[in-house]
């Protein structure tokens, strides 16, 4: 009797990958055959650069064999240097590219950028690390809350000035509502976490089901009636053409003011000239914002000079753990991908979140 051995699940590594992690994924599901070169891959400045060092060139024949590489997969770890075309370059020119894992959380926004057919978007599958980020994003979240109520940049300022005002009250969290926007793994664990600081929670919702450690749920049209509410605001929805500029002067002109603003989600969601009005006219009392419709900020954006914003650049979903985690959810969906299961977090090429 003659036994075949089933064939490997080839995967090209598209994008900086350390050795140790290609040999985890290895050993997760040995049914993977994961071809990597790293001399064809920028190196790393700092944990999680998927992009790599800019200065990296590929010589015209490594990048041929580049090419040649990832023509020969049937799933990619990752887009081709984080570029939109080099993605549409590489579906066009393997018909038997069957799956690309997306670094970002937000990929579909990647995936849109490379102008895919019809055809090609409903052929391969792709997926992103969707809740890997979880943890550190809702702790920046948090951190604005808390930031907003103890009065952080009063308390900076005073200090810069070597004052020693008379006692003043600050906000308690506890006693506090918080309205968060978008109910996906971030805010979910948004909603976690603020009700255990003892926080009212809102979220947002298109349907009625459910959410653990969110009190009330609110459709998107009432927005701005659940604004009025809240003492905060965590914005954690994907960009997509539904939630452009969603948080705008409608949501502003219904808060109190004083009203802390947090975004994790994405920089297109909250309209920034919305913003920067309600932070004049004192509505938003502080906002704390990793992302922003335009990356990196336009330095001539006003958003830089009030001193009761805090910028991250787009960087609070970055620890440590991240590569591996991502790794790990990588080996999970090769597995499932292997027996025919659901893969986690699969874009919708639709609306491309």
């Amino acid at each position: 009797m003659t036994t075949t051995t089933p064939a490997l699940l080839r995967v090209v590594v598209a994008t900086p990958l350390s050795e140790e992690l290609c040999l985890l994924i290895e050993r997760t599901e040995p049914r993977v055959e994961l071809v990597r070169d790293q001399t064809l891959l920028p190196p790393m400045r700092r944990p999680a650069d998927y992009r790599g060092d800019p200065a990296f060139r590929r010589t015209a024949e490594q990048q041929a064999d580049f090419e040649r590489m990832l023509d020969s997969a049937d799933v990619l770890f990752g887009i081709p240097d984080v570029n939109p075309a080099a993605l549409h370059r590489t579906v066009e020119a393997n018909p038997g590219l069957r799956w690309v894992q997306v670094m970002a959380a937000g990929g579909g926004s990647q995936v849109k950028a490379a102008g895919l057919g019809q055809a090609d978007l409903d052929r391969v599958v792709f997926t992103t690390s969707a809740g890997v980020h979880g943890g550190p994003l809702a702790e920046f979240a948090i951190f604005g809350i808390m930031a907003g109520a103890k009065q952080l940049p009063v308390l900076q300022r005073d200090q810069r000035a070597h004052l020693w005002p008379e006692r003043r009250a600050l906000g308690q969290v506890r006693a506090q509502t918080v309205l968060v926007v978008g109910l996906g793994g971030v805010g979910r664990e948004v909603a976690r976490l603020a009700k255990a600081l003892g926080m009212r929670t809102i979220g947002t919702s298109r349907d009625d089901l459910p959410v653990p450690f969110v009190d009330e749920l609110v459709h998107t049209d009432d927005l701005a009636a659940a604004a009025a509410r809240a003492d905060a605001i965590v914005v954690a929805l994907p960009g997509t053409a539904a939630t452009l500029k969603l948080v705008g002067d409608n949501v502003f002109a219904a808060v109190r003011p004083g009203t802390t603003l947090v975004n994790i989600g994405r920089g297109t969601v909250v309209d920034e000239d919305a913003l920067i009005r309600a932070l004049e006219s004192g509505r938003i009392g502080f906002a704390a914002l990793d992302v922003f419709a335009k990356e990196p900020l336009d330095p001539a954006s006003p958003l830089w000079d009030f001193p009761n914003v805090v910028i991250s650049p787009h960087t609070a979903a970055l620890d440590a753990g991240e590569e591996r985690r991502i790794a790990e959810l990588f080996a999970d969906n090769a597995t499932r991908f292997l027996d025919g299961l659901p893969l986690r977090n699969v874009v919708n090429t639709v609306e491309f979140y």
